[in-house]
């Protein structure tokens, strides 16, 4: 009967892997700002979560697990690409000016192209909390990284974004202020 019990939990807990596969390419999608290496980086995820899911110690932590799994192929395609501008470097400002009456499409891809001139290291960390959902401590054990670095980098980061957008939002139609504050 034991054996039983472990075949059926190790089928749910591939069947958990196999559907978290939308929101893994979401994160990496704003991570790297392609569809092409997000989907791969995603593929890279879940084979490894696969190939090791006996080292999974509890079940529960599933989530932060592929996560975690998913930012070190984020930090390893990184070190292969080695890239030739530092993201440091580069300017957090925007040459467009967007139209009255953008569609929704177009405010989409000015966020997202907000968010990809993000340093990495904030770019990890408020995909992780504003669009996955994580908890500070979670996101400092998926980076391996102190939890005042987490609310750090998410306090830069906003604030980076609010600079950038602001110039496309009075360019919109008024729009009530609602002012929304994660605290987790």
């Amino acid at each position: 009967m034991e054996i039983i019990d472990r075949l059926l939990n190790a089928r749910c807990l591939r069947r958990k892997i196999a559907d978290s596969r939308d929101r893994l390419y979401g994160v990496s999608l704003a991570w790297c700002g392609d569809s092409a290496v997000a989907d791969d980086l995603v593929q890279e995820t879940l084979m490894i979560a696969l190939q090791r899911i006996h080292q999974l110690r509890d079940t529960e932590r599933l989530n932060a697990w592929m996560y975690t799994i998913l930012s070190n192929c984020w930090k390893q395609h990184l070190r292969r690409m080695r890239p030739t501008i530092d993201i440091e470097d580069a300017e957090l400002c925007s040459d467009s000016d967007a139209e009255a009456g953008s569609s929704e499409q177009e405010i989409v891809d000015h966020v997202r192209s907000a968010i990809l001139k993000l340093p990495n290291g904030q770019r990890q960390t408020i995909t992780l909390v504003d669009l996955a959902g994580f908890s500070y401590a979670e996101v400092a054990e998926i980076l391996d990284i102190p939890i005042g670095t987490v609310m750090s980098r998410l306090y830069t980061s906003r604030h980076s974004l609010q600079k950038v957008l602001v110039n496309f939002r009075t360019s919109q139609q008024p729009v009530e202020a609602t002012y929304l504050r994660r605290v987790k």
